[in-house]
């Protein structure tokens, strides 16, 4: 059930749009700011406040990489695996961060501080190799031990 907190936060979101059904992704976004994640009680809450069928909001939920269906850590690694971080450290970024944080990609560190996760494009290329950590990119890490200080930042 939804808590009046987030319902007023979903509203915000919701005040953007003529249709509650296209402010579908802020709604998901603003909840989430607020739970953590998506679980399937809350999704279909959401739907419910929105019009919309829990099938219908679960496609959206799943297409968006930031719609998390299932708990993560405190602060989520997107780890970039375009073309462009691929040819110039991908794989050696993303051995050391496993190797660093002891999870393959897709799982979440034993204390709950990190998940990672694979991530299409962050848009940054000419910052190759690149992570996103919550909403901040950081690029240029080559050689891959860049990215242990910037870790720190984040507890």
């Amino acid at each position: 059930m939804l808590d009046e907190r987030e319902l007023a936060e979903m509203e915000k979101e919701l005040a953007h749009y003529e249709n509650k059904k296209a402010g579908c992704i802020g709604a998901l976004k603003a909840v989430q700011k607020l739970r953590g994640w998506i679980s399937d009680e809350c999704l279909k809450d959401i739907a419910q406040h929105l019009g919309m069928t829990p099938d219908e909001l679960d496609n959206v939920a799943t297409f968006y990489s930031s719609i998390f269906r299932r708990p993560v850590g405190r602060h989520v690694i997107f780890i970039c695996d375009s073309v462009s971080c691929y040819v110039v450290g991908y794989r050696e970024l993303l051995r050391h961060l496993s190797y660093r944080l002891q999870i393959k990609p897709g799982q979440t560190t034993a204390d709950g501080r990190f998940t990672l996760l694979p991530a299409a494009c962050l848009g940054v290329c000419e910052k190759a190799p690149a992570v996103m950590i919550d909403e901040d990119v950081h690029g240029g890490l080559e050689p891959p031990e860049k990215v242990d200080e910037i870790l720190e930042r984040y507890k």
